[in-house]
């Protein structure tokens, strides 16, 4: 708060003292201190940093008996913070309109509003977790995009600059696919509730601007039902490749159709999963023992006493729903009371190009984190090669069925207890 305030004077004294560069706009002089100060704040420089702040108010007050600092501030006055302050209080500086071309704005609040911190903490816009995307940096926390007029079509531009570290992660990772690197910049739009952790969601007429160019964001699924609309999928826009990877500042500028709702956005350093890569953490942390997926074969079957019709066996396939071939990998969600499985690699390749995260078995939400992989029909699919499907009895054994009249357990088609 303390750099915030002061003149470009005082800026390029602090910078010089610590053998920074002195040139430049006072964004640019700004933006330079407030990385100095997040990431190479040693005793000395904050001695002098305390050190020009005093001086500079010491002057103030021989001048002026207890001057408010917001009396001689600038109407057009905007408030800046640093996207590298994690949730400090806001100081306001004066910064005159005709310097820069563009409200000069790090971090929390968007177009050029200035709003001081409320004295109690509000909650905050928080974003649901997504799978394919391991969030390294948050840039620029869930803001919320304020129409400045009545117009329907507003604007919300905000700049930052990326850090030296953060260049170097997105240069020195591996591309995807030709020009789409797996580390990456990327900007999410949700509406502003902070009940629970929010699913991305586009408001009416966005585009994206990055410095001078146009973003591209996903368009609009045909409906193959009639007087059904096509769907947008709302995912993460990928800003990295219209980005500057240096020092520069970078101007982001969000246009939205203003029609009631309000919506939050944010920014993210972000590495982009493959399902490969999902796939193979599942195989290490995902796979539930033979035994207790018994023990749950045996509690489904469970003969109920308040019940008229006695369970003896399920049936169950060893064909995936999805692409109708052989399970590989057996799995479903923890959530699901079925114990059919459907395929994991064919289920996260199926998300990683239109996520949905539903199962297909019963159609109810399957998402990444509650997947599990059946370690006894994994050994089922092992064993039994000559059936596509099986029937678990009450006992947590299973049967083969080749044929309906093969379904006695007879000594071809033995009932097979495992672990005994």
């Amino acid at each position: 708060n303390m750099v915030m305030s002061f003149r470009v004077s005082d800026l390029q004294m602090l910078l010089g003292f610590v053998g920074r560069s002195k040139s430049g706009l006072k964004h640019e002089l700004v933006t330079r201190a407030l990385q100095l100060v997040q990431f190479d704040c040693s005793p000395e420089v904050f001695k002098k940093i305390k050190e020009l702040y005093e001086t500079r108010y010491a002057k103030k007050s021989s001048e002026v008996p207890q001057p408010q600092p917001q009396q001689h501030r600038s109407p057009e006055a905007l408030a800046i913070h640093s996207s590298y302050d994690r949730g400090s209080t806001v100081a306001r500086t004066s910064i005159s309109t005709t310097n820069i071309d563009y409200p000069a704005l790090y971090g929390k609040y968007l177009n050029g509003l200035g709003r001081l911190p409320p004295k109690v903490a509000k909650p905050e816009v928080r974003l649901v977790k997504l799978p394919f995307y391991t969030t390294l940096d948050e840039l620029l926390k869930p803001t919320e995009l304020v129409p400045q007029n009545n117009e329907k079509l507003q604007e919300s531009p905000c700049i930052f600059a990326l850090t030296p570290r953060q260049v170097e992660l997105i240069r020195n990772s591996r591309e995807l696919q030709p020009g789409v690197k797996s580390v990456q910049v990327v900007l999410r739009i949700c509406y502003t509730d902070t009940s629970s952790p929010q699913e991305d969601q586009y408001p009416p007429n966005i585009a994206v601007k990055v410095n001078h160019s146009y973003c591209s964001v996903p368009g609009y699924y045909p409906s193959n039902k009639p007087g059904v609309e096509p769907k947008r999928p709302c995912r993460p826009i990928n800003l990295t490749h219209l980005m500057y990877l240096s020092a520069a500042t970078n101007r982001i500028t969000v246009t939205w159709g203003n029609y009631g709702k309000s919506y939050s956005v944010g920014l993210y350093l972000v590495r982009q999963m493959t399902s490969a890569e999902l796939l193979q953490r599942l195989k290490t942390i995902g796979i539930k023992h033979p035994e207790l997926c018994k023990a749950l074969v045996k509690e489904k079957l469970r003969l109920d006493p308040d019940s008229e019709i006695a369970t003896t066996g399920v049936r169950v396939s060893l064909i995936c729903p999805l692409v109708k071939m052989r399970l590989s990998v057996p799995c479903r969600a923890e959530t699901c009371a079925h114990l059919q499985c459907f395929d994991a690699v064919f289920y996260l390749q199926m998300n990683e190009k239109k996520p949905t995260w539903m199962c297909p078995v019963c159609d109810k939400p399957a998402p990444y984190d509650q997947l599990i992989i059946d370690g006894l029909l994994s050994e089922i699919l092992t064993e039994c090669e000559d059936a596509d499907e099986i029937e678990y009895l009450v006992d947590g054994s299973w049967c083969p069925i080749r044929a309906e009249k093969e379904r006695s357990c007879s000594p071809q088609c033995p009932i097979l207890v495992l672990g005994e």
